[in-house]
C-alpha cells in the first residue's frame, strides 16, 4: 500500500491514470468517518482522460496511525486546532507538494468539499477549481447544529470493534444517508471505516468543522474564489439538503451565469459518489470542460 508522510503522519493514497498524458489532474477528498474507497467508482469512470488521486484524510481510513505525531501546521494562523478545515488543507497542501502535482482540480465530499475550498484559497495558482459533492452549508442554526455536534460525539464514543460482529449491521450502514439502498459490501466497507477512524480526530474533524466561526467563514471563502467552483447535491439529501448546497454557491460568481454553478441529481442522497457515480461522471466531465452540467442526460440543474 502506498504512503506518504505528510508532516510526520502516514497517509495512503491511490493513483488512477491512463497510459499516456494526462488531460487534467483530479484530487478526490472524502467525507467524514469515510475513506477513499467511496471515489473508486468515479476514478474508473474519469481515468482515462485524468490522473485521478484518491487518499486518506488524516486519522480516518488506512490514515489511522501515528495521528498524534503530526507537525504544527506551518501556515495555520487561524486556528490552532489540528483537526480543522484549515489543517487538513495544509495536509492537502503537502500531499500535492510530495506528489509534485503543480495544477489539479479538487473533488471533495461532504467534509471533503469544506476542505477542498480552504485549499481553493490557500493555493489560488496551483488549484484550478473545485467540485463540492454533498457539501453546502454557511447558515448557522444553534439548536441544529448543537443537536448535531452532540449526536455526532456519541457516534464516536459508542463504537466497539465487536459492532462488526452483529448480524446485519452492514446491511443497516447500506441503507444510512442514501435515497435508495446500496450494495451489501458497500455497507461492509462504511462499517468498517466508521470503526477504524482515529476517535480524536473522528470528534475534533466534527466539532472544528461546525463551530459559528467556521460555518460563517465557508460562505466568505467561496466568494473570494476566483477559480470555478461548482456544486453537487443530492435531491433526497437529508444530511446536506439541495436548498443548503445553492445558499453556499450563489457566493460564487458562477451562480449568476445562465445554467449557475449547482447541479442537483434525481433519486440521489448523502453519497452521490457511490449511489449515482455514472451521473457523477457525466457531470464532472462537463465541468472540466467547461460547460454546464445541466447539458448532461438524467441531471436537473439547480
Amino acid at each position: 500500500m502506498p504512503y506518504l508522510q505528510i508532516l510526520g503522519v502516514p497517509h495512503f493514497y491511490s493513483i488512477a491514470s491512463a497510459p499516456g498524458k494526462a488531460e487534467e489532474t483530479l484530487v478526490f477528498i472524502h467525507g467524514w468517518l469515510l475513506s477513499h474507497h467511496y471515489w473508486s467508482p468515479v476514478c474508473q469512470g474519469l481515468s482515462d482522460r485524468y490522473t485521478c488521486i484518491s487518499y486518506d484524510l488524516r486519522g480516518f481510513g488506512a490514515s489511522n496511525q501515528g495521528v498524534e505525531a503530526r507537525h504544527p501546521s506551518p501556515h495555520n494562523a487561524l486556528s490552532p486546532s489540528p483537526y480543522s478545515l484549515a489543517a487538513y488543507a495544509d495536509d492537502l497542501a503537502a500531499l500535492l507538494a510530495h506528489l509534485k502535482i503543480e495544477s489539479a482540480w479538487l473533488v471533495g465530499h461532504s467534509l471533503g468539499g469544506s476542505i477542498a475550498l480552504w485549499a481553493a484559497q490557500k493555493l489560488p495558482e496551483q488549484i484550478k477549481g473545485v467540485i463540492c459533492v454533498n457539501a453546502g452549508g454557511g447558515i448557522y442554526l444553534p439548536q441544529e447544529f448543537k443537536r448535531f455536534r452532540q449526536a455526532g460525539a456519541q457516534l464516536v464514543r459508542w463504537r466497539f470493534p465487536w459492532l462488526q460482529r452483529i448480524p446485519l449491521l452492514d446491511w443497516g450502514f447500506a441503507r444510512m444517508m442514501v435515497a435508495q439502498a446500496l450494495t451489501r459490501q458497500w455497507g461492509k466497507q462504511r462499517l468498517q471505516d466508521f470503526l477504524v477512524a482515529h476517535s480524536e480526530a473522528a470528534l475534533g474533524s466534527l466539532l472544528a468543522s461546525t463551530t459559528e466561526g467556521e460555518v460563517h467563514r465557508l460562505p466568505r471563502i467561496v466568494a473570494g474564489l476566483q477559480q470555478p467552483v461548482y456544486f453537487v447535491a443530492g435531491a433526497q439529501d437529508q444530511v446536506m439538503a439541495a436548498r443548503y448546497v445553492e445558499h453556499l454557491a450563489s457566493f460564487h460568481r458562477l451562480f449568476q451565469t445562465l445554467l449557475g454553478n449547482v447541479t442537483v441529481l434525481p433519486n440521489c442522497g448523502h453519497m452521490a459518489m457511490v449511489e449515482k457515480p455514472d451521473q457523477l461522471v457525466a457531470c464532472i466531465r462537463h465541468y472540466l470542460m467547461g460547460e454546464p452540467a445541466g447539458n448532461a442526460p438524467t441531471l436537473t440543474q439547480g
